[in-house]
């Protein structure tokens, strides 16, 4: 199913295969891969028993992703995101509603959400790029202090803090 050069690769303590169901149920065009399992060998270094699940393979939107449940020893931070660029607030209402049940909701600001493996997203309305990459900072000012009112980002509100209309 490897279907990239590169491949995202998720580490989890023992979720990986539920994560990625959890992910391939929201976003179109996706689906579940291969599925590798712990044999007996190797017992003393990863501590998971024969047969439990060790890698899956996953796509989102044709983007390649593995996730391995190799133990407690590593945990996502904000370090690393994965950005969905919305067309439409529907849009951002739909990820945002799917990737931030069950997360955290100290950890959402400005358009990030942790879900609810720790990983973190950002939703954005696809607009927001030309938003703030105006020649006229006055404009993006105004849209920067609009989004650092915000969890999740409101277009609307954005437009209007770009126009000045509010």
């Amino acid at each position: 199913m490897i279907q990239s050069k590169i491949t995202t690769n998720l580490w989890f303590d023992d979720q990986a295969e539920e994560a990625a169901q959890f992910y391939t149920s929201i976003f179109p065009d996706s689906q579940m891969g291969e599925i590798s399992r712990y044999g007996e060998v190797g017992f003393e270094y990863h501590h998971k028993p024969a047969g439990s699940v060790m890698m899956v393979e996953f796509s989102i939107m044709g983007q390649s992703f593995s996730a391995l449940n190799g133990g407690p020893i590593f945990k996502f931070n904000e370090a690393i995101s994965f950005i969905v660029h919305c067309d439409s607030g529907e849009e951002v209402d739909y990820y945002w509603k799917k990737l931030s049940e069950g997360g955290d909701p100290e950890a959402q600001q400005c358009g990030w959400l942790k879900d609810k493996y720790g990983l973190s997203w950002q939703i954005v309305p696809s607009e927001m790029a030309t938003l703030m990459s105006d020649p006229d900072i006055e404009k993006t000012n105004r849209v920067m202090s609009a989004m650092f009112e915000m969890k999740k980002l409101d277009i609307n509100i954005l437009r209007k803090a770009f126009d000045g209309s509010i």
